[in-house]
Formats: structure tokens, C-alpha cells, sequence
């Protein structure tokens, strides 16, 4: 989807716009990890659990991000896990591994924890995923619910994510910027 018009390819993220109220999706920061003629599918970056990985995925606690918590990466399949990871060297990939821009990349977590020892510079594991039929999110973009922006290699895997919403749009020119300093509840402006 390169020549997409709102810029939507894995590597993006999406971060919501003030008026997004959905609880799924408000305040939140979504890395884009595929996209194709069927839509698009990604993970929230901002919403660890409280669930740590040992009680779910105990061989990957020694090689996950700290925190070492699951993270709620959308409302799709919360059952299931999805892995994402940057390669310490990216000519180097483990089986299981599925690259998706540079060096970030999704592992399958049926992979021998031992064959990745090493060759990781991040992990983070995710329960569920934030999905979107064909032409929905371009939908929600141009309706203003979503900004589109670069994502920075720290995103990912930041450590303490409970502003990253506010960092990344900080960190992008003009308006965006401005609209970080916005407060929780405007009506106590």
C-alpha cells in the first residue's frame, strides 16, 4: 500500500486523534505491521496488562522488554500472542522470524527460545491485535480519528510507555506538537 494516499504501511504508527472515544483505541499509539488490499493490522504500544509473561509464556521472560508484561495489543484475538522484535543484527534472522520494516520484526513464539538467545535487542509480547477491514482505516483517517506519523526504533520497546501518546506527537512538527500539551480533560482548561 505505498502509494496509499494517508501514508498507512507497516512501520507507521497511528496515533489517536482526541476526538477517537473508543475505548479500544482512545489515547492510544498503534504500530502498523502489515497492510494489503484486505486492510491493515497492527498492535497498541501503550497498554501493558498487568499479566506478567511468566504466568502466560514463561520460557520468554529472560528475553522480553522490561516490563516484563503481556501487553493488550488490540481488541482482535486476545487470546492469542503476538510477538514483536528488533534484530540485533538484521542479516542475522532466527527461524521464526518475519521481518516487517528495517530491523523490527514478529517472532513466532513456538520458536525454541534458545535458537533467538542473542539475536534480539527487544521483544515485546502482545494479546491481541487492533485490525481493520479493507478501506476502514483510511475511513477513520480521513474522518480525523487517526494522525499518521513515522515511528522512531525506541517505540516499540519503550520501557515506560504511559506517555508515549503525549512523546510522539511532542516529537512531530507543527500542529501535532501543540496538540500533545492538550489536557486529559479539557473542560478543566
Amino acid at each position: 500500500m505505498s502509494s496509499d494516499p494517508v501514508g498507512i504501511r507497516p512501520g507507521v504508527l497511528l496515533v489517536a486523534a482526541p476526538i477517537l472515544i473508543d475505548p479500544n483505541f482512545a489515547d492510544t499509539v498503534v504500530l502498523i505491521l502489515d497492510t494489503d488490499t484486505n486492510g491493515a493490522l497492527g498492535v497498541v504500544l501503550n497498554r501493558p496488562s498487568p499479566v506478567p509473561v511468566i504466568e502466560v509464556l514463561g520460557d520468554w521472560v529472560d528475553v522480553v522488554t522490561d516490563p516484563d508484561v503481556l501487553y493488550r495489543g488490540g481488541p482482535v484475538s486476545t487470546d492469542g500472542a503476538l510477538a514483536v522484535g528488533r534484530l540485533v543484527d538484521p542479516a542475522d534472522e532466527p527461524v521464526g522470524w518475519r521481518v516487517v520494516f528495517g530491523d523490527v520484526g514478529i517472532l513466532d513464539l513456538d520458536t525454541p527460545v534458545e535458537l533467538v538467545d542473542g539475536m534480539l535487542d527487544g521483544l515485546r509480547i502482545f494479546a491481541g491485535y487492533a485490525g481493520w477491514g479493507a478501506g476502514q482505516l483510511e475511513r477513520e483517517i480521513h474522518e480525523g480519528s487517526w494522525y499518521v506519523v513515522d515511528s522512531a526504533p525506541e517505540d516499540p520497546f519503550a520501557e515506560d510507555v504511559s506517555d508515549l501518546w503525549r512523546e510522539v506527537l511532542r516529537r512531530q512538527p507543527g500542529e501535532l506538537a501543540w496538540i500533545s500539551t492538550r489536557p486529559a480533560d479539557p473542560a478543566l482548561n
